[in-house]
């Protein structure tokens, strides 16, 4: 084994390796080893693609225009309806409160 594969753990000699196996085997059985295997191997690629996608996003917004925000917008009131202020209501306060 290279030392690129297990980098992370620099002290690991083939000895260690083989034994760390050999007790997987015993742990796990056969039939299980390549299923465990599978789903790391799925839970990487995902963790990956998750990684990459998080970069572009990043990446994505550092190249985007700056929004210059001294300047303000115009403003479309063109579809707005008029709407009453409580000063333009007459209000007969002869009558007295409703008791309808």
């Amino acid at each position: 084994m290279s030392n690129a594969i297990v980098g992370f753990l620099p002290s690991l000699g083939m000895p260690e390796i083989i034994i760390i196996l050999v007790a997987m085997l015993l742990l796990f059985g056969g039939k299980k080893l390549p299923e465990l295997a599978r789903g790391l191997g799925k839970g990487l690629r995902q963790f990956k693609e998750e990684v990459h996608s998080v970069k572009s996003d990043v990446d994505d917004a550092m190249n985007e225009e700056p929004t210059d925000y001294s300047e303000p917008t115009p403003v479309d009131n063109s579809g707005d309806k008029e709407v009453a202020s409580a000063g333009d209501e007459e209000i007969d306060e002869s009558k007295g409160p409703d008791t309808a």
